[in-house]
């Protein structure tokens, strides 16, 4: 079995050492790959995971059996569609069923459609709506991209002024591009992340994890791609878990078939867990990051297998997935200036003494002189595994503790709540650098 990860970054990386630990000894590609992927795959490093044509023909050269997609924008791009065209085993939604992802007014059309759960919502198109709008509104409210935005995108005003200065960011700076917008009504309560495996008929869900999206603890400043994660979360129960993807993926699916855009692959549901019950935040059509980090270091099913099936219409209709019991935390390092800009190029060391209380996750790294330096916003993440979210968490700061560049910084509290929820010693979890 030779399979083609497409993409770069941590979650690539934590989808390779998955597909890594499979009975079946998988013989690994990705593209293009980093420092880290390296040690467990062939890396591609010119090839563009975007460019449809490449990609299949990288995929015949190689003896591809499967490609397996990791960012959302090759799949927006259309390289399944590319990919199914050839004849090829692609895990991934088409770039019909990823406008999911790929646009947030489409998701939202979608979600009324099936009756989903989520905020009320209006769709500006120009900045002169935008102001109009904004003027009427109650706060706080959010402002969202329509398209791709690397989890950027999203603006959480807490009065008309803050408003007013999302609207010249979105339509004025264009900061995400030319892009209408989503105003959207604000929600309270928990966050709560959800995916579930799809094989165009059947969503099959994953353990459940939380995430922190804010750059700072205490869930302050901007919002990032995700400064950490743990998996599973103790208030959701095995009962609860398939009653949520029930209420939330099985629908979509369903409504995807039944306008002949199948979905196949993962679909991730941001949910926001309100005094009103469930409602969802976004849908991602692909692994979300840093979620993915802490929910596969738990798999016990065989990953190649599932995706293999996922590809099939109805191919997961027996499958169990399995979890062990122990908790992940897992912990971001990001470089200096994250998330308004990046730095590149700071050398890092202690990789080899995380390593031995954590597993070490590659998101933004580089070669350069025979040293690994930073390449990225977020540049590490570091898994700590244990019995309970204490044990995890007190090895994922551990591990944190033993790495080092210029301007590292990461968030202190990932997994506090989840320490404190289970009756333990926060203060004993770990001691974080600040």
């Amino acid at each position: 079995m030779r399979i083609l990860v497409l993409g770069g970054g941590g979650r690539e990386h934590a989808i390779v050492k998955a597909l890594a630990r499979s009975p079946q000894s998988p013989e690994l590609f990705c593209a293009p790959g980093n420092p880290g992927i390296a040690i467990d795959a062939t890396c591609l490093p010119e090839l563009d995971p975007c460019d449809v044509e490449a990609v299949v023909e990288a995929a015949r050269a190689h003896r591809i059996d499967l490609v397996v997609v990791g960012p959302e924008a090759p799949l927006v791009a259309g390289v399944v569609d590319g990919l199914t065209a050839a004849g090829m085993a692609a895990f991934g939604p088409s770039r019909s069923a990823a406008q999911l992802e790929g646009s947030k007014a489409f998701a939202k059309e979608a979600m009324a459609e099936a009756q989903i759960p989520t905020a009320g919502y209006k769709v500006l198109r120009s900045r002169d709506e935008a102001l109009e709008e904004i003027s009427r509104t109650t706060y706080p409210t959010v402002l969202k991209a329509d398209g791709l935005a690397a989890g950027k995108g999203v603006l959480i005003c807490l009065n008309e002024a803050e408003a007013r200065d999302a609207a010249e960011i979105f339509f004025t700076e264009q900061r995400f591009g030319r892009t209408e917008v989503v105003l959207e009504e604000f929600l309270e309560g928990e966050e709560l992340s959800l995916l579930a495996l799809c094989d165009g008929e059947r969503a099959v869900p994953l353990a459940p994890a939380q995430d922190y999206k804010r750059i700072g603890d205490g869930d302050t400043g901007p919002n990032t791609g995700g400064m950490g994660s743990y998996s599973p979360v103790a208030t959701v129960s095995s009962d609860e878990l398939a009653e949520l993807s029930a209420l939330v993926h099985q629908p979509i699916v369903d409504l995807m078939k039944r306008r002949g855009t199948p979905f196949h692959g993962v679909l991730y549901a941001g949910l926001m867990m309100t005094p009103n019950g469930p409602k969802v935040l976004e849908y991602n059509t692909r692994f979300g990051d840093p979620e993915t980090q802490a929910v596969l270091p738990r798999l016990e099913s065989d990953l190649v297998d599932l995706f293999m099936k996922a590809t099939v219409p109805g191919g997961l209709i027996d499958s169990e997935v399995r979890f062990s019991d122990r908790w992940a935390v897992t912990v971001v390092l990001a470089s200096a200036g994250y998330p308004a800009s990046s730095s590149s190029g700071d050398v890092i060391t202690g990789l080899e003494a995380a390593a031995g209380s954590a597993e070490v996750v590659h998101a933004g790294t580089a070669e350069a002189n025979g040293a690994i330096v930073t390449a990225g916003g977020r540049v590490l993440n570091l898994t700590g595994l244990g019995p309970d979210p204490a044990t995890a968490r007190d090895l994922a700061y551990k591990a944190a503790g033993a790495v080092d560049f210029d301007g590292s910084q990461m968030r202190t509290d990932i997994a506090e709540r989840a320490v404190l929820n289970a009756g333990l010693d926060a203060s004993s979890a770990g001691s974080p650098r600040q």
